[in-house]
């Protein structure tokens, strides 16, 4: 068999020849206005936020598994700011844009982001050492999951040509993030005709037009026509579709205060109920503590049980009628309802032209002047890797193939053989789980219990998805019965162990095995009796 250490060693040594030829390629190439592959370290390439809010530290630290380095978080529930900015300026609005850059959530992702802010100019009003969370961007894009919150974001703030402001354009029902702990690469592509196209790991996840009124909310072109923000409900606007009947009476043998339900005047008295027995006795078993002061702890009281007599019979104290619904029941009269003669509609306020309507060809985008990663997370571990931009598609292609393909497939591999480990470790143990309990099935106080523990056993080594829950039966059956037989059930009433003692001495003589198992159905049913009827149910 193939040594499975020789097999990692192969793939980490073509993962290193295949980032070495791609990082050459990618710097020779005109297409790539940023790559950034955190061979080196970050510090002095990129600017750590000084503000007070961004307390998380980043390191330069490998992925685990590679030799590849990547910008790491380090602490958990930190917020985390870091930017880079660009030689050139980075201009959308010609030409194709691919954004391109790996995220692999080391420690999984429960609450957090891992998404990257696409920044405009610092002319727009920021700088480098006080990047946070108000720093003006053109696109944030990138995985973010907390709670209900789980997708892919792409995020185009865009200024309306008419009023000067920058809305931000939500990407309507984007992909979700990959659930695991592996890398994965986020491809956004914004081509000359308008589209976006959204990739994970190569593969393309959405595809949206960035002038389409359904792909972005709110939509980036707004609507011609507005509600009038002046315009009032008039007062004698009805908007009631129905209203009660004016001309409808109470008919006269309509009784309000007839109540829901009566007394059964048919119902009788069961016969051999206990109108004199409490349905709660003291318990004669109890005694008085020794340390019970009556001064201090007021006159002691035995704790009260059910009336044993009350078992027998069908019911105990004072018998009463049961309830029974009333036919003469009828409720608060209300008028019927007929159609308003005055009804109007739901009154919407007029639409008038909306004065910040625009109508755009193509999108006005800012450009991109510096790349940050601006996040809060409860989790460490993140790591994030070969960040791209670039003006063709084939140079993402090429990077996905060499670079990050491989890593991603020896990480799969990796994840196989742990999981092929950890299966290979968990039939052991439930082998010597299953030996040991067959041997304790095989003792002689379970009893008449054998023969459902050895079905459970059985069921539970064929059919791995119950496993769990059928062991976890089996320990509560074993319990039970360790419990049963140290501390007994409850004390029987005389009634039943008079009945108990005759059934024996009547089947002794040819049917001890019944009889041992009939004394254990009376223990059961003095230990748990059957519910006694209370007043109203008969």
């Amino acid at each position: 068999m193939e040594d499975p250490n020789r097999k990692i060693w192969i793939m980490q040594y073509l993962l290193l020849l295949s980032a070495a030829c791609f990082i050459s390629q990618l710097y020779a190439s005109d297409d790539v206005q940023l790559y950034e592959s955190f061979d080196d370290n970050f510090e002095g390439r990129w600017i750590v936020s000084e503000k007070q809010d961004y307390t998380g530290v980043w390191k330069h630290e490998k992925s685990e598994g590679h030799d590849d380095y990547g910008l790491v978080v380090s602490e958990k529930a930190r917020k985390y700011a870091i930017v880079k900015e660009l030689e050139e300026l980075v201009d959308l609005k010609d030409g194709t844009t691919v954004l391109q850059y790996e995220v692999r959530l080391q420690n999984g992702l429960e609450c957090g982001g891992a998404y990257i802010k696409y920044l405009r100019p610092q002319s727009a009003g920021w700088i480098a050492k006080e990047f946070d969370n108000e720093s003006p961007y053109t696109i944030m894009f990138g995985p973010d999951r907390c709670g209900a919150t789980n997708k892919v974001h792409f995020i185009l703030k865009h200024k309306n040509t008419k009023s000067g402001k920058y809305i931000e354009h939500h990407l309507k029902f984007p992909p979700s993030v990959p659930s695991d702990k592996l890398t994965h690469v986020y491809t956004a592509i914004l081509t000359p005709d308008n589209e976006l196209r959204i990739l994970v790991d190569g593969e393309e996840k959405k595809k949206a037009n960035f002038l389409a009124e359904d792909d972005f909310e709110p939509s980036l072109i707004p609507s011609k026509t507005i509600p009038d923000p002046d315009d009032k409900k008039p007062e004698d606007w009805d908007e009631r579709a129905k209203i009660p009947d004016p001309d409808s009476t109470k008919p006269d043998d309509w009784d309000e205060e007839a109540p829901m339900e009566i007394e059964d005047d048919e119902a009788e008295k069961p016969e051999g109920w206990l109108d004199d027995e409490p349905e709660e006795v003291d318990d004669p078993e109890a005694t008085k503590p020794e340390d019970w002061d009556d001064e201090e702890d007021g006159e002691w009281e035995a704790p009260k049980i059910d009336n044993p007599k009350c078992t027998e019979a069908p019911g105990c104290g004072e018998w009463k009628r049961p309830m029974k619904r009333n036919p003469a029941y009828k409720g608060k009269w209300q008028p019927p309802l007929i159609d308003n003669p005055s009804y109007k509609g739901i009154w919407k306020p007029q639409e008038i032209d909306n004065p910040e309507y625009f109508e755009v060809e193509k999108p006005d985008f800012e450009p991109i002047a510096a790349v940050g990663i601006e996040i809060w997370t409860m989790q460490d571990g993140i790591v994030f890797d070969n960040i791209l931009i670039a003006s063709d598609e084939k140079v993402a292609e090429l990077y996905r193939e060499s670079a990050w393909k491989p890593k991603f497939e020896d990480e799969k591999l990796k994840q196989k053989e742990e999981e092929t480990t950890e299966s290979d470790g968990l039939k052991g143990v439930q082998k010597v789980v299953f030996d040991y309990l067959y041997k304790v099935a095989d003792l002689p106080f379970l009893g008449e219990h054998k023969v459902k523990v050895l079905d459970l056993l059985e069921k539970a080594e064929k059919q791995a998805n119950l496993t769990i829950g059928i062991l976890a039966s089996i320990v509560v059956i074993f319990f039970s019965i360790f419990l049963k037989l140290i501390f007994g059930g409850k004390k029987k009433p005389a009634a039943v162990v008079a009945e108990t003692k005759k059934t024996e001495v009547a089947e002794s003589s040819n049917k001890e095995g019944s009889s041992e198992e009939k004394e254990e159905q009376n223990e059961d049913a003095a230990a748990a009796p059957r519910r006694r009827n209370t007043r109203r149910d008969n």
